[in-house]
Formats: C-alpha cells, sequence, structure tokens
C-alpha cells in the first residue's frame, strides 16, 4: 500500500460533496455547508450560513451557553471543507465538537476534514459516530476507504456486506463500489473488481462518480491483461475529463499490461 493515500484521492475526490446522504426525514444533504435550507439572519460569521435545520439539531442537544459558539465553529469547519481548507476544517471541527460533541453534523463536519487529511483513525471514530446518531448510511463508503487504509481487511468486507443491505442511494453504492473494487484490486482479486465496476457502456457525458468506476474498471482491465478494454475506458475517460488525477499512472498500469500505444 505504498501509494494507496495517493490512489484513494484519485479514486475517490471530494467524498463530502458526493457522499451526500438524505439523513432523517429528507433534509441531510451531507456536510452542513453543502445543505440547503432556510437561512437565520441573526447569526454572524460562518454561522449565518447555516441552514436552519442544522441550527435547530444542534440547539436541542447542546447547553444554551455553548450554543453560539459551537455554531460559530461549526460554520466555519463547514466553510473551510467546502473550500478545501482542511487543515482549518479540522481544527474549526475539534472545537465544534468539544462544545456539542452530542451533534451529528458536528461529529459529521471533523470526521470529513480527519479523512481529507489522513487522520484515518479519528475520522473513523467520527463518521461512525454520525452513523449511530444518524443511522445513516451516507459515509459508509468513506468508513471502507478508511479501513482500506488501515489495512482492516475483515471490516472492509464487513462493511461492504452492511451497505448492501442497507437502504443507501445509488451514488452511495456506487461510491462503495469504487472503493471495494479498490481493494479488491489492492488484494490482487482482479478478476472480482472488474466484474463490480465494468461499465456496460461508456457514455459521452459521464459523471463524476462513473468517471471514478472507469478509472478502477480501467485498472482491473490492466490487472487482468486486457490492455486493449483498458485503453478504450482510459481513452474514454480522458475525452471526457483531459486532467482526470491519475491518468499518468493508469498509462502506466496500461503499458505494463502490454499492447498499449505510448505517447
Amino acid at each position: 500500500m505504498a501509494d494507496g493515500h495517493e490512489r484513494r484521492k484519485r479514486e475517490r475526490r471530494d467524498p463530502e460533496a458526493r457522499s451526500r446522504g438524505r439523513g432523517r426525514g429528507s433534509r441531510r444533504k451531507g456536510a452542513a455547508g453543502s445543505r440547503g435550507g432556510r437561512r437565520r439572519r441573526d447569526l454572524r460569521g460562518r454561522a449565518a450560513g447555516l441552514p436552519n435545520f442544522v441550527i435547530e439539531a444542534l440547539e436541542r442537544v447542546t447547553p444554551p451557553d455553548r450554543v453560539a459558539a459551537a455554531l460559530e465553529a461549526l460554520g466555519a469547519a463547514s466553510a473551510a471543507l467546502a473550500e478545501g481548507r482542511f487543515h482549518a476544517a479540522y481544527r474549526h471541527g475539534k472545537r465544534a465538537k468539544d462544545l456539542a460533541p452530542r451533534d451529528a453534523t458536528v461529529r459529521e463536519t471533523l470526521g470529513l476534514a480527519a479523512y481529507r487529511l489522513g487522520e484515518w483513525e479519528t475520522a473513523l471514530r467520527e463518521l461512525r459516530t454520525y452513523r449511530r446518531m444518524t443511522g445513516e448510511p451516507d459515509h459508509l463508503p468513506v468508513e471502507m476507504d478508511v479501513l482500506r487504509a488501515l489495512g482492516r481487511d475483515a471490516e472492509v468486507e464487513r462493511s461492504w456486506r452492511e451497505l448492501q443491505h442497507r437502504d443507501a442511494r445509488t451514488s452511495v453504492r456506487r461510491e462503495g463500489a469504487v472503493v471495494y473494487a479498490s481493494y479488491l484490486l489492492d488484494a490482487g482479486r482482479a478478476r472480482e473488481a472488474w466484474e463490480l465496476v465494468a461499465p456496460r457502456r461508456l457514455v459521452a457525458r459521464p459523471s463524476d462518480s462513473e468517471l471514478r468506476t472507469w478509472y478502477v474498471a480501467a485498472r482491473a482491465a490492466a490487472a487482468l491483461g486486457d490492455a486493449a478494454t483498458a485503453r478504450k475506458i482510459a481513452d474514454a475517460i480522458v475525452v471526457a475529463d483531459p486532467g482526470f488525477p491519475g491518468i499518468d499512472e493508469l498509462e502506466r498500469e496500461i503499458r505494463r499490461a502490454g499492447g498499449a500505444k505510448t505517447s
């Protein structure tokens, strides 16, 4: 797993934006900074950007004398996460947790920031706490990726089975498949990986999640020695997104599989 961290970043870009779940009812849509809803006008700073339902949920589980500071910290953490300032998101998220440890959005935001920094144990703890609080499988693919990074193979397998039995959205299941197929490739199980993510067709306007799936499928085809199929998928990725992360490494894998043209 020498290059595991870099490959995970390529295969799963911006998980906090992609792995959005419905949450309780239909209002929860990922980290607080990404959610919709009406805004309160009596808050200052980054807290003013938090939707009412996030604010109300935090107020229900936080001592009144801590609410204002907790909302300010959560707002700052959510904004930093959305802007890609992960160290700041982590710092503000830890403060928000100190002030409002029983709030699910706080634990979710801190967990996602930790994930982006490679703080695996913290990410796993916080995202599992979020899942226990909400009952939602939104970030099970991220949990799986953390377990993959930690080399906890049995738990990756168990989490994958759990995802299959949960009422998760198609996008969440697709993200889970990307992570699990990548895990299978790491374990030398390329045939299983291919069977899981092989594209039925290469559409003209793929979504981001489809591109990530194609990337892992191309890697699986190359690992199986099918350079022609890997080349076809890689070319489709480049047409859709010439700057897709990991293309250079994928090219090397295809060349190793044999039969690929060099640029």
